[in-house]
């Protein structure tokens, strides 16, 4: 019997996204079985794979640091080195231990099949014989399966330090280290829970247990009825998984899902990103944060009451930590955010709206087209897509001025240094050229890099006449009307709100 991992865990194992290994299944370069791998097949395709024993230390220590008080860190835990020695050897017991059950399980397998064949025929001694000389034979010390292979050890290690989570009737599924709770491990995997307060006040995070254990790790507020305990309810935002488990739980599957709020946020910092770009970082309370999409936008009102739409830069895995990127314009809105705003004043934030957000059932590759301030929602589509590890590769095409245009050129060029499924493609067009000609420069550019548009998602995020320019090229390439999304912008990043 094969030893199935699931395509989360296979991913983890080896150190690449679920999108890059959905890529080897569809080549056919491995084959799934009910929507997992088995460890053989996954070992066959990536023979080469490096476990990075001080990784695992680094986590612990830090699991360890948030997880325990210091007396208990100091005087009933080992430090971190013998605790990892101890987990790993524990690790390398249990996939030996789990190898043997394999091996024994095929003894016994071949003995029922060989003894229907003495019932179904004429019983024969000298077929006795043998078939107890290969049982003496596989019985022999030593004779059972090899030692586990390190990446079925890291694989036991993993399941000891991690949970996995499937929630239904999506069947998606994420990891839970840590101290996380099951709330915040969903939102950090990407994943859109129904959830309000994330203090254990509102009960809108309510999810059944179908399967595995949950356990409650912080205080809250909310009455469950007790045919909901019986029932297995419990509040995600308050709970852990002990060991694998299957929830039943709400998903936002689109912007419709979103409900309308209005937070009273204050400002973390402003800083600079080009002499006319800001950075404004703001800071929901604790007990009051913001659902959203990636790629949506919400109105902010500022202390003097001029305000503006504006796309959300961040994404919604971190949802108290709200990021905008706003360009000198000359309007009010602006010249207080460059001349007044400053950390510690309240922001009001009243939203979200607009659906140009991720199709997350597809797995196709994913391109995505900003130009000018444009970049700020692709960035949070692309930092949302990242911790999906959905699609197979992801590609950024930034059109902007050649003088501070590219106003997070570096971060850019840190995914693309540091993911193998990342590409940064930066280029620089003057302000007077036609939208039709800026955009011509764009799309020679993919065209060159992607004969077939048909098998990508394509995200554009522009101004009202560029994107209108480039949504024209794109269709008339043969991209699929279904597989375009346009953001249209007002310009100069942001629209004023009278």
């Amino acid at each position: 019997m094969p030893r199935l991992l699931t395509l989360s865990r296979a991913a983890r194992l080896v150190g690449i996204t679920r999108g890059a290994l959905q890529g080897r299944i569809k080549s056919g370069e491995l084959v799934t079985f009910e929507g997992m791998v088995s460890a053989e097949d996954l070992l066959r395709a990536y023979p080469n794979v490096k476990l990075e024993e001080h990784a695992a230390f680094e986590r612990f220590a830090q699991i360890k640091d948030a997880a325990y008080a210091y007396r208990v860190r100091e005087r009933m835990l080992p430090n971190p080195e013998v605790m990892v020695a101890r987990l790993t050897e524990t690790s390398r017991q249990l996939a030996q231990a789990r190898g043997s059950l394999d091996y024994y399980r095929s003894i016994v397998e071949h003995l029922q099949s060989r003894l229907r064949e003495f019932r179904d025929c004429e019983f024969s001694p000298s077929a006795m014989r043998g078939l107890l000389t290969w049982l003496n034979d596989a019985l022999e010390p030593g004779f059972e399966a090899d030692a586990p292979h390190p990446l079925l050890v890291h694989d036991s290690f993993m399941r000891i330090m991690t949970a996995q989570v499937r929630i239904q009737p999506s069947g998606h599924e994420f990891l839970v280290e840590g101290n996380d709770s099951l709330l915040e491990a969903a939102l950090r995997a990407g994943l859109s829970l129904s959830y309000g307060c994330s203090n254990g006040n509102c009960g809108q995070c309510k999810a059944k247990v179908l399967s595995g254990q949950a356990q409650k790790t912080r205080h809250y507020d909310y009455v469950l009825t007790e045919a909901e305990k019986l029932a297995g309810i419990v509040l995600m935002c308050c709970n852990t998984a002990v060991n694998d488990l299957e929830i039943e739980a709400r998903e936002a599957v689109g912007a419709a899902d979103i409900p309308l709020q209005s937070i009273a946020t204050k400002v973390k910092v402003v800083r600079r990103l080009a002499a006319d770009v800001r950075l404004v970082h703001l800071q929901t309370p604790r007990s009051n944060r913001l659902r959203f999409l990636a790629g949506q936008s919400v109105t902010l009102t500022l202390p003097d009451g001029s305000a503006a739409s504006l796309p959300l830069a961040s994404c919604p895995c971190d949802d108290r930590n709200l990021e905008f990127h706003v360009e000198r314009s000359g309007t009010s809105f602006s010249e207080s955010v460059f001349s007044g705003l400053d950390s510690g004043n309240m922001v009001q934030v009243d939203g979200p709206h607009g659906a140009f957000v991720l199709n997350e059932e597809s797995t196709r590759p994913l391109i995505f087209v900003a130009c000018g301030g444009g970049f700020a929602p692709v960035k949070s589509l692309i930092e949302h897509a990242m911790a999906l590890e959905a699609a197979e590769t992801l590609q950024l095409y930034w059109l902007a001025s050649a003088t501070g245009g590219h106003y997070l050129d570096n971060l850019c060029r840190s995914w693309s240094d540091a993911l193998d499924d990342f590409r940064y493609t930066p280029l620089t067009a003057e302000d007077a050229l036609p939208p039709e000609t800026a955009v011509q420069i764009v799309l020679e550019r993919l065209l060159q890099d992607h004969r077939d548009l048909a098998g990508h998602d394509v995200y554009v995020a522009a101004s009202e006449q560029l994107a209108n320019a480039a949504e024209y090229m794109l269709l008339g390439h043969g991209l699929p009307r279904s597989q375009l999304f346009v953001d249209r912008l007002a310009p100069s990043f942001g629209k004023e709100v009278r």
